[in-house]
């Protein structure tokens, strides 16, 4: 999958790539929360963990790539009588992007929190501490009449294995890349909204200026400028 900037110049294929894209997106969203409902449960292991972040960095490409495609439909030439219906279009395929832009940006959230609690957990039951690993080294050190008394509960206590440290690696991992993820849905929903704001402004002038020489617009003038008594 990947951005095919063109597509021959051709409005209704742009167009197309967009609702696909928006319909993927939509069914991917519902797809990964499915499977956040997995988290926790029996079903959970770590090759659901691994098919969500697929799942999601998938997801997270096809709205960049659907962000470009709508860059490119809003610049592609039009004839006067076509304008109009073609910002219609723009502006529903816009909506349409943002409600998917924002369920997609909910389940990443979510996501991000299940991951967050999973790192806690792990912590807690290894007493991972979030410290510097000296502190930890200097404590295990201090000799005192207790902790030869009582050596096994000492080591037991401290134990970290190695499947701990790596489930902690793996998911902070995941935590960043999902934190950059939000960040990239955040910005195209900056994109978005200049979007807007630009074609309101072009609007805007367009229609000022069909006004100015609409024979209303001479018709007021003229009102204007008539004695009135």
């Amino acid at each position: 999958m990947s951005y095919t900037p063109g597509v021959g110049g051709d409005p209704a294929q742009v167009a197309q790539r967009i609702s696909s894209n928006i319909q993927k997106i939509t069914q991917c969203s519902v797809e990964i929360q499915r499977t956040l409902n997995q988290l926790g449960t029996p079903q959970d292991s770590p090759e659901l963990r691994q098919q969500l972040q697929q799942k999601q960095q998938y997801t997270n490409q096809l709205a960049k790539e659907t962000d470009k495609y709508i860059k490119e439909f809003g610049s592609l030439p039009t004839t006067p009588s076509e304008q109009r219906q073609r910002k219609i279009q723009k502006d529903r395929l816009v909506a349409e992007f943002t409600t998917s832009l924002t369920n997609f940006q909910k389940v990443q959230r979510q996501a991000a929190e299940k991951e967050k609690e999973f790192v806690a957990r792990v912590r807690a039951s290894s007493r991972v501490s979030g410290g510097f690993p000296e502190e930890s080294t200097k404590e295990r050190n201090l000799v005192s009449w207790e902790s030869q008394t009582q050596p096994q509960v000492q080591v037991q206590d401290e134990e970290i294995t190695e499947d701990d440290l790596r489930l902690i690696q793996e998911r902070e991992s995941s935590i960043r890349q999902l934190e950059a993820d939000i960040m990239d849905i955040n910005e195209i929903f900056k994109d978005l909204g200049m979007m807007i704001h630009e074609q309101g402004d072009v609007i805007e002038a367009l229609s000022l200026q069909q006004t100015k020489h609409h024979p209303s617009h001479y018709l007021k003038q003229i009102s204007f400028l008539a004695p009135t008594g």
